[in-house]
């Protein structure tokens, strides 16, 4: 059996936030290894942009670690693709992430890519040498009426030129297990890399639950009321968690583990060390 793949995810600093902030997470990462790093990317401005292109190009030339850049499509055109896709070049990015975005409600989308897959098919047509990542969702996306449809729309993102996939967080293995076999049944072969996101806050995980249509299971419910109100002891137990998830899937044969940093390095270190050596192959 082969090692599994393990990358992590960072985000800019947030609009007009000190620049210093994504080198101290990045520092803090040192000594990980991941296979990639991958940065995130908001609705599609000229800003969005500029940042995740500056972030990907210093983690690729100074940190010496592939990267994958977000795009999002919603409020995207053909231009805008271009431009970014220059961008990505120019910091040495040859791997995007395609992203339909989420909503924002004082901008209306462009109508030219509404799902990500249109976007991934746009890019493949463009970059046929660049590497195209897909998202998908344990327990079906929220505009989808059941796991099944979504899993057919996913099959149509991966015959678009997606040749791996991240999925979005997901407290509970066997949702993962329930997808992967629905993935199965519709002939979705690539490679499906289980999104962890460690246990910070109370409402981070309850937001984050609800944006994403996660369910909360009962043993995360339990330390949510244990320790909501501790928040050292809450962020200790999300760790053991995190790192429980990332075994157990492991031992399942997962392909890869993608963690969401939420750019603390701390929390990132302190599951890798737990985790670490349960990635050698056999």
């Amino acid at each position: 059996m082969h090692a599994p793949g393990f990358s992590l995810e960072v985000f800019p600093p947030r609009r007009n936030g000190p620049v210093r902030t994504i080198y101290d997470t990045l520092d803090g990462l040192e000594g990980l290894s991941p296979d990639f790093i991958s940065v995130t990317y908001g609705h599609g401005s000229q800003a969005d942009r500029s940042a995740t292109a500056r972030i990907a190009s210093t983690i690729a030339h100074e940190y010496h670690i592939p990267v994958v850049a977000h795009l999002t499509s919603l409020y995207a055109d053909e231009a805008s693709v271009d431009e970014t896709l220059t961008a990505f070049d120019e910091a040495g990015v040859n791997a995007i992430l395609a992203l339909r975005g989420d909503p924002v409600e004082s901008h209306t989308p462009t109508g030219v890519f509404p799902h990500a897959s249109d976007l991934a098919a746009y890019i493949h047509r463009r970059r046929p040498d660049m590497t195209l990542v897909g998202a998908c969702y344990p327990e079906g996306h929220t505009d989808s009426p059941s796991l099944e449809e979504d899993v057919s729309n996913l099959a149509i993102k991966v015959s678009a030129g997606v040749s791996q996939l991240i999925t979005q967080l997901f407290y509970d293995n066997e949702d993962f297990y329930r997808f992967m076999d629905v993935c199965a049944a519709h002939g979705i072969t690539v490679p499906i890399c289980a999104g962890i996101m460690p246990i910070i806050s109370e409402k981070s995980v309850r937001s984050m639950a609800s944006r994403g249509g996660s369910h909360i299971p009962p043993k995360v419910e339990a330390l949510l009321d244990r320790w909501g109100d501790a928040p050292d002891c809450l962020r200790n137990a999300g760790i053991v968690y995190a790192s429980e998830q990332i075994a157990d899937l492991i031992a399942n044969g997962v392909a890869g583990i993608h963690l969401y940093t939420m750019n603390r390095p701390s929390t990132t270190r302190r599951i890798w060390r737990n985790v670490s050596g349960l990635f050698a192959s056999d």
